[in-house]
């Protein structure tokens, strides 16, 4: 393992660049092997939005057709935001943007980490406020497990095995200045 110098976490590598690429490819061949590429890709904010990005660059270069390409911000449809948490604990509004229509469209939400399902929940509430898909599919980079909400992904870029207090972490270039996925606990914790 190694050490994460700015905390007390320690932190193990388990995909570096290279190894993003190769999950992302694989991501791609299953969306296009399943959908063709005729799809539109909403990424969440925050690392939704790379993600969403890479696959629509790569479905493009594989399948040869353009791919829609949103962003969505779930902020106010959280079910841990609300008037009793402090001011310095609500949301920053990040701007959602959708290419188009989404009507009668395949809509993928696009996602770094599924985690409990809460965001997920979050994200169906605000994207049917848009408009109503043929079919919504779940795409993530990880899938770490310990759902709290029936919710499960259609496309998995990688399965995790973790505790529910260990931490994952993706980062994208984009967003944090490098490519990969750690997970971490505290160094105090004994696992």
């Amino acid at each position: 393992m190694t050490a994460d110098s700015s905390s007390q976490t320690r932190l193990l590598q388990v995909l570096d660049e290279a190894g993003m690429d190769r999950t992302i490819a694989r991501m791609v061949a299953e969306i296009v092997e399943r959908d063709g590429g005729d799809v539109m890709l909403v990424g969440i904010h925050t690392r939704g939005v790379p993600l969403a990005a890479r696959l629509a660059r790569a479905i493009e270069g594989t399948a040869g057709r353009k791919v829609a390409l949103g962003r969505l911000d779930i902020a106010l449809y959280r079910d841990d935001v609300g008037p009793w948490r402090p001011a310095h604990q609500q949301p920053v509004l990040k701007e959602t943007v959708l290419p188009g229509p989404i009507d009668d469209r395949i809509v993928y939400l696009v996602d770094d980490v599924l985690f409990t399902g809460r965001t997920i929940r979050a994200a169906l509430d605000s994207l049917v406020d848009y408009g109503r898909p043929r079919a919504v599919r779940l795409a993530v980079l990880v899938d770490r497990g310990h759902r709290e909400l029936p919710i499960a992904a259609d496309v998995v870029g990688r399965v995790l095995d973790t505790t529910a207090t260990e931490d994952v972490q993706v980062r994208f270039a984009e967003v944090d200045g490098e490519d990969g996925v750690w997970i971490g606990r505290e160094a105090g914790d004994g696992g």
